[in-house]
This record gives C-alpha cells, structure tokens and sequence, in this order.
C-alpha cells in the first residue's frame, strides 16, 4: 500500500480539522428565546418593602433558564437571579451586586460560556441577549427596574441582600428565597432547632450573659460525648438575616463535609455550616455553629466553631476532610476582621470558655489534630447594615488588646522592662 508524502498528510488533516471545525460552528442552533414573561418569577418571588422602596426577588429554575436564555445556566454553576425593585423615592438608586455576590457573573462573561468556535454573528447575539436581560443600573426616581443578576450557586434557602445606594442612603433588604431545583437536604435546612420554651433563658443585661457564655461547653465532640472535638471560639448574636447578611457579604456560603456530621453540641450535629471558599474551591475559612438555648433580649445566640485547614489555600483538593490548623486564634481573628468588613458589626467583645491550651500543651481533636489557643471566645453583635468602623463598639469584658500587647512583650523577652 503506498503512502502519501508527509507534505500531503498534513495538509489532508489539516483540511479535516477545518471541516470539523465548521460542521461544529454549523452545529450552533442557538437563537435568542422569545418567551421573556417573568410573570412565574414574579409569582414566587420572595418581597419586601422599605423606605418607599419595593423589592421582589426569585432565582430562575433550569426550565425559567432555558426558556429565557436558551440554556440551563445552572450546569455552568451559575445561579441566575432575577430581581424587580420599584423606586418610590426622590432619588435614583444603583443596585449594589457585590453586596448581593462578591463574586457575581457579569452578563458577558456567562455570555461567552456559550460562545462556540467560529460562531460569529451567533456569539455577537448571545451577548447582546444576556446584556439586554442583565440588570441595569441606576433605578430612577419614581421607577421599576427588572433584570438577572447572575450569581453563584446557594442552596435552599438562598439568602439574598438587595442593598440599593443612593445620596447618603443605603437602603438593605435581606431575603430568604426558594431555589427551586435544590435537592433538599435536612442537614442543610435554615429551619432553627426549637428548644422548648422552659429551656431558654433570656438575658437582658450585658453582665450576665457574659457569664452564661462562659458557661457553655468549651468544645465539640463526637456523637458519643466520649472525645473532644474542635474549639466553641465564636459567638454571633443577632437576627437570622442581619447575621446571614454580614456573611454573604463576605463570600461565606452554606456547604457541608462528611467530617461536619462528626461534631456535636447539645446533642446534635450543626445547624449550620458555611464555608469561605479561595482560589481553586481550597477553604479558607469553616463555622459550623449551634442555636444555643440562651436569648439576648429576644436575639438568636449561636455558639460556633471558627476553624481553617492545615495548608490553608495551598491544601491540595480532593484529599478528604480538612484537618484543622492548630492555630485556631489566627482563624477567629481572621473572622473578627472579616465580620469588621461586613457593615453588620454592632458590638464585638471577648470571654473565655475554650481553656487555654499552649504550643507545648496542645489539645487534640476527633482526627488527631492538635491545636493551640488562647482560651476565648469571640462574641460578635450583629445588626441591620449599613454599619461602620465607627459604630462598632468594644465591650469591656476580656480586654483582649491588652492581653495581646503583653504577650507579644513576654516573647520578646522584656515582659518586665
């Protein structure tokens, strides 16, 4: 059998790969839909109304996205969100999306996620698509303003902040809103352990909820009470929306792990977990918390862990459960400067209860972790935003700064000077 000169073979595969290249761009039947009713949005949507300024919220099921996008968006892990708010004030307002999504899409760049090699003038029509149903900024005074805010993914319950800006006005909604093709998971629930009501006690002065703070459990531990588990080194107090809100816009979203299920308080595994995700999914950042059975003036109290895995963002993924970094401190710490981030921080304060643990004298954990810790608790107050710097007061109670300031003197070996 004869063979063709290298010179031909090239240019014959050459020729193939053009055709198939074509036949694949002839392959895109994409065409902008023409069925844009947001009536089954609006139908769903979760609302809210404030300041003569009325929002309305719903996250767009793979059939919505298909019917007004010509794809699911959600296998792009794109969480489409469609929001209405109508401006009954004075003034125009701008919608904020990093405050809804620190990380949200921009319309061209889920746009392109469905660009096809050599599509052309399809390509062209995408964007244009996804940029006329993309929310526009600003709403005008007297005005309703509807489009898509494309976010990442959240489980069911979303929790959504609208916050609309304006001349020395922030108006902030915080929305729980139905997702509606999550796979329900009951240990992913928002619905809060009830604990009857004999067994809450609530508090009412600063005082004395310190001193019940310091008297709950120091640790986790396993479904048996038999072994210590990681540190209770964080305390939200607030609203369940003022504290979901400051941590959405921190990028902390709900997730769970096997090794989650394996911490237990009061005899139950968390409530809640949230994860701060960095590059390349690595966690960053872990809370898993408890309600506790403790009231502040009507306020949820939740015990929590503050935790971040050995190799932080360099830990390689897909190595099973994270394996806690014996510094816990520098995690609640992290926290803390987060949360001051947040614009929800009201008041922040320190107590102990963890039991203080040194370098020498570690602790160990369910998976032979050890870590190190000062033994304190940090307790956050959490309120509606918008908060500053400014507004957060420091509670006289554990005066941490002090604390910090002589130990960093006794390392340095003038402790007594």
């Amino acid at each position: 059998m004869s063979r063709l000169p290298s010179s031909l073979r090239a240019l014959r595969n050459a020729a193939g790969s053009v055709t198939l290249l074509l036949l694949l761009a002839g392959c895109a039947r994409w065409t902008a839909p023409t069925d844009l009713d947001d009536a089954p949005l609006r139908e769903r949507a979760a609302s809210a109304t404030k300041l003569n300024v009325h929002v309305r919220a719903a996250i767009l099921s793979s059939e919505d996205s298909e019917r007004m996008f010509g794809a699911d968006l959600n296998k792009t892990n794109v969480q489409p969100l469609w929001i209405e708010v109508q401006n009954l004030t004075s003034q125009p307002l701008w919608l904020l999306q990093s405050g809804t999504d620190p990380d949200y899409f921009s319309p061209l760049e889920v746009a392109w996620s469905m660009h096809t090699l050599l599509g052309g003038a399809t390509n062209a029509s995408i964007d244009d698509h996804f940029n006329k149903l993309g929310f526009k900024n600003p709403i005008p005074a007297g005005e309703t303003r509807t489009g898509v805010l494309f976010t990442n993914p959240d489980r069911d319950p979303k929790l959504v902040n609208v916050d609309l800006f304006g001349n020395r006005i922030l108006v902030p909604f915080s929305l729980f809103v139905r997702v509606p093709d999550d796979v329900f998971d009951t240990r992913l629930a928002l619905t809060l352990f009830q604990y009857p009501d004999e067994e809450i006690a609530d508090y009412h002065d600063l005082a004395s909820l310190r001193a019940a703070l310091e008297r709950l459990p120091c640790c986790a531990s396993d479904q048996h009470a038999t072994t210590g588990a990681d540190p209770l080194n964080f305390i939200a107090i607030g609203n369940l929306g003022d504290i979901g809100a400051a941590l959405v816009r921190r990028s902390f979203r709900r997730t769970l792990r096997e090794d989650d299920l394996d911490q237990w308080v009061f005899g139950r595994r968390p409530d809640v977990v949230l994860r701060k995700e960095a590059q390349a999914s690595a966690s960053a950042t872990s809370i898993r918390a408890w309600l506790t059975p403790i009231r502040f003036n009507g306020a949820l109290v939740y015990v929590a862990q503050v935790g971040r895995p050995v190799g932080g963002r360099f830990a390689r993924a897909g190595t099973g459960g994270d394996v806690l970094h014996e510094d816990v401190d520098e995690a609640r710490n992290f926290l803390v400067q987060d949360m001051m981030y947040s614009g929800g921080l009201e008041k922040l304060g320190f107590v102990n209860g963890v039991a203080s643990a040194s370098r020498t004298g570690p602790r160990t954990t369910l998976n032979g972790a050890s870590y190190h810790t000062d033994g304190l608790r940090a307790v956050m107050f959490f309120a509606t935003r918008p908060l500053s710097f400014t507004n957060v007061k420091i509670l006289d109670w554990v005066p941490y700064l002090e604390q910090r300031e002589s130990a960093v003197h006794k390392e340095n070996g003038d402790a007594g000077k």
